[in-house]
C-alpha cells in the first residue's frame, strides 16, 4: 500500500488526481519512475509544458540546458527479479494470515473436538502425509468429521467435498459391518449343522453300545 507521502509527490510531479497516483504506485511496488512510466502508457500524464509536470519521455536536447541523468531515461523491460520476489513473498503472506484466522474442525457428533489452524493443518499434510492421512481416515471410520471454519473458507465448497468424503466413509463401513454380520451368522449357522451332526453321531454311537450290551447278554 503506497504512503500518503509517495502518492503526493508523484501527484504534483505527474500533475494527476491523487487516485490516479495511488493506483499507479499500488500497480508499480511504490516505484515512482515505473508510475510515472504507468501514468504515461494510460495517457493520464499531461506534456511537458505545464509546471510542476514531467514525464520520462525524452525531451528534445535543443530545448533542456541540462540532460538529466542517464538512469531517468531507463524504462524496465518488465518485472525485475526483485519485484517479482517481493510479490511473491507478500502473496504467502496474505495466504498464511487467511490460514491463521480460518480453522480445521474435527468433531463427533455435535461435539467440536478439536481444531487447528488451516496453516498448521496443510504443514502437516506436507511434511506428514502418510501419518496425518491415515489417522484422517482412520477417525472417519470411527465417527469423526472434519470441517474448515472461517468467514474466507466457507465462501468456497470445500466443505461440501468433506461431507461427500464423509457419506463414503458410512458407507463403506455399513458395508463392512453388514458383511461381517452375514459372515458371523453364516458361521453360527455352520456350528449348529456341525453339532447337530456330532449328537447325531453320539446317538449312533450310544446305539450300537447298547446293541453290543444286548448281545452280549444273550450270549452269556
Amino acid at each position: 500500500m503506497a504512503t500518503l507521502e509517495l502518492v503526493e509527490k508523484l501527484r504534483k510531479h505527474a500533475n494527476v488526481s491523487y487516485d490516479d497516483a495511488r493506483e499507479a504506485l499500488d500497480a508499480c511496488g511504490d516505484d515512482i519512475l515505473d508510475a510515472v512510466i504507468y501514468l504515461e502508457r494510460a495517457g493520464k500524464v499531461q506534456k511537458p509544458g505545464n509546471p510542476g509536470a514531467y514525464t520520462t519521455e525524452k525531451q528534445n536536447p535543443k530545448k533542456k540546458k541540462h540532460s538529466p541523468p542517464k538512469e531517468d531515461y531507463y524504462e524496465p523491460q518488465g518485472e525485475t527479479f526483485s519485484q517479482l520476489a517481493a510479490r511473491f513473498f507478500k502473496w504467502v503472506g496474505r495466504l498464511i494470515q487467511k490460514g491463521n484466522r480460518n480453522l480445521f474442525v474435527i468433531y463427533c457428533g455435535k461435539n467440536d473436538t478439536a481444531s487447528l489452524p488451516v496453516t498448521v493443518f496443510v504443514l502437516l499434510l506436507i511434511f506428514a502425509f502418510p501419518l496425518s492421512m491415515t489417522l484422517l481416515v482412520v477417525g472417519l471410520f470411527f465417527g469423526y468429521r472434519y470441517r474448515f471454519r472461517g468467514k474466507d473458507i466457507e465462501r468456497i465448497s470445500v466443505n461440501y467435498v468433506m461431507d461427500g468424503v464423509s457419506g463414503v466413509a458410512d458407507d463403506i463401513k455399513r458395508s463392512v459391518q453388514n458383511s461381517i454380520r452375514k459372515d458371523v451368522k453364516t458361521a453360527r449357522d455352520n456350528i449348529d449343522e456341525i453339532r447337530d451332526e456330532i449328537n447325531e453321531a453320539v446317538r449312533e454311537v450310544k446305539d450300537e453300545i447298547t446293541e453290543i450290551k444286548r448281545d452280549l447278554n444273550d450270549w452269556e
